[in-house]
C-alpha cells in the first residue's frame, strides 16, 4: 500500500483511502481529487476552471456519487453502512459514465462498513471496473479490513499527520519493549499509565503495533528479542483487540487484555 502524506499531491488511483483529523477534512480532499480524475483541463490537475472541475465544486456533477449512512425513520444516521449499500454501488460502477470519462465514488465514513460491507468492497477493489475510482474517506482506518487497507492507496491530510504518527510509533515501540522485556511488572505500568486513552487513538495504536509487528516478522525492523512465536501471538492477540473495539469494548478491558496477555505463557487466552 502506498502511502502519502502530503496536503497538496492529489494522486489519481483506482481506489485510495483518505485520512484525516475529520471526516469534512476527508472529504474536501476527496472532492479535490474527484476533479483531479475528471479534470480535462491542463497540468496541474484539478485546474478549478474546466466544466467537470466546477461541477465537482457545486456538487452537481452526475459522475461523482457519496455513498454514506443512511437515515432511519426519525432523521439520524444509521450505525453502519449496509453491505445491500456497496452491493448496489457495484452495480453502479458498472454503468458507463454520464458525461466523463470515468465516475468517482466516495464512501463518507468508510470505517462505519460493517463486516459484510467491507468484504463486498473488498471483492470490488480487487476487481474494479475500468473507470471507475473509489475513494474510502476515515477518521480511522484501524477501523477497516487490513485487507480493505491494502488495496488502497493512503492519503494523509493534514499538518499534525506525521506528528500523530510518530507518537504512535513510540506508543507501539515502547509497547512491545515492555512485552519483550518478560517483566510483568513493567507490562502492567505501561498499559496501566495509557488506558486513559479515548477509543480512537486506542484503535489507532493497534493498527500501528500490528503494523510494527508484521514488519518485525518480515524483518524490516529489530524484533526486540521476540521470537517468531512470540510476535505471532502478538499479532493475533492485536487482531483480536482491533475486532474488539469495532465492537466498541472498553479501551480498559483491551488494555487489560494485553497486560495479561502480551508475554507469553500467561494461560489466559480468552
Amino acid at each position: 500500500m502506498e502511502e502519502i502524506r502530503t496536503e497538496n499531491a492529489l494522486p489519481v488511483s483506482q481506489a485510495t483511502l483518505v485520512c484525516a483529523a475529520s471526516i469534512d477534512e476527508a472529504m474536501t480532499a476527496a472532492r479535490d481529487i474527484a476533479a483531479a480524475a475528471l479534470c480535462t483541463g491542463p497540468e496541474p490537475r484539478p485546474c478549478r476552471q474546466c466544466s467537470h472541475c466546477r461541477k465537482v465544486a457545486r456538487g452537481i456533477h452526475p459522475d461523482v456519487i457519496i455513498l454514506g449512512r443512511l437515515e432511519d425513520d426519525k432523521g439520524r444516521p444509521k450505525r453502519e453502512i449496509s453491505v445491500d449499500q456497496i452491493r448496489d454501488l457495484s452495480a453502479d460502477s458498472c454503468i458507463l459514465p454520464n458525461e466523463a470519462r470515468r465516475k468517482v465514488y466516495i464512501i463518507r465514513e468508510a470505517e462505519t462498513m460493517n463486516i459484510p460491507a467491507q468484504n463486498a468492497a473488498l471483492k470490488l477493489l480487487e476487481e474494479p471496473p475500468l473507470g471507475a475510482v473509489f475513494l474510502l474517506c476515515t477518521t480511522n482506518p484501524s477501523q477497516l479490513l487490513p485487507t480493505v487497507r491494502s488495496r488502497c492507496t493512503r492519503i494523509i491530510c493534514g499538518t499534525a499527520a506525521g506528528e500523530q504518527d510518530k507518537e504512535l510509533e513510540s506508543l507501539a515501540e515502547a509497547y512491545l519493549k515492555a512485552a519483550a522485556s518478560g517483566s510483568r511488572a513493567k507490562l502492567f505500568g505501561w498499559c496501566s499509565s495509557n488506558e486513559a486513552m479515548d477509543g480512537r487513538r486506542a484503535a489507532d495504536f493497534v493498527d500501528c503495533a500490528m503494523e510494527r509487528v508484521g514488519d518485525m516478522l518480515c524483518g524490516r525492523k529489530k524484533d526486540l528479542g521476540l521470537s517468531s512465536k512470540q510476535l505471532t501471538d502478538i499479532y493475533a492477540l492485536l487482531q483480536r483487540c482491533a475486532a474488539y473495539l469495532r465492537l466498541n469494548v472498553g479501551v480498559k478491558h483491551i488494555f487489560g487484555l494485553l497486560a495479561v496477555d502480551s508475554i507469553s505463557g500467561s494461560g489466559n487466552r480468552g
